[in-house]
């Protein structure tokens, strides 16, 4: 359902560009503190989160699968002292909604320091406007490699994807329940 408070093709309102930019940070306080119902309320009941940085991509689509993911990583301990920093977010309009993208880096905190800084990435986002506010249809993760960073001298377009750790063999299969 697209309920935009702007035309399609309309640049987004400042109204919008703070609401998704509240959408994303809501995302990553949900999952840093597993709020499930939180995470739940991002994304749009139909919407899918692609983890696209292994060498075989991760697919959660609606509200069960993403339920699962998030159950996921709240039965582990090492969870717990994760966070999302997510920042330099950048929105543009598009005709059914919005698109965002975003940095995303993931420190863990480490009981005898120094917390480690975990991922560098970023998210590609699309987003539509339901009558409860911003959500996510498409949630993208992915690495700081590859096409993002063609531009510089020694890099290429192609997806430069690495091995799945062993330690998300669990997660990788809750996609299929």
């Amino acid at each position: 359902m697209n309920t935009r408070s702007t035309a399609p093709g309309a640049p987004l309102s400042a109204a919008d560009r703070v609401e998704i930019h509240e959408l994303l940070a809501r995302y990553a306080w949900s999952l840093d503190t597993g709020d499930e119902e939180g995470f739940i309320a991002c994304f749009a009941p139909d919407a899918e989160l692609l983890w696209d940085v292994f060498d075989s991509a991760g697919s959660w689509r609606g509200h069960a699968a993403l339920r699962r993911f998030i159950a996921y990583f709240r039965s582990r301990s090492e969870s717990a002292g994760r966070q999302h920093h997510v920042s330099n977010v950048i929105t543009e309009a598009t005709p059914d909604g919005a698109t965002a993208r975003a940095y995303v880096l993931v420190a863990l905190g480490c009981a005898d320091g120094p917390h480690r800084l975990h991922v560098m990435g970023f998210y590609e986002d699309l987003c539509v406007k339901h009558p409860e506010g911003w959500k996510l249809s498409r949630h993208v993760i992915r690495d700081w490699r590859g096409p993002v960073l063609a531009r510089f001298p020694g890099q290429d377009a192609q997806r430069a994807a690495r091995p799945r750790p062993a330690a998300l063999d669990g997660l990788w299969a809750t996609q299929e329940q």
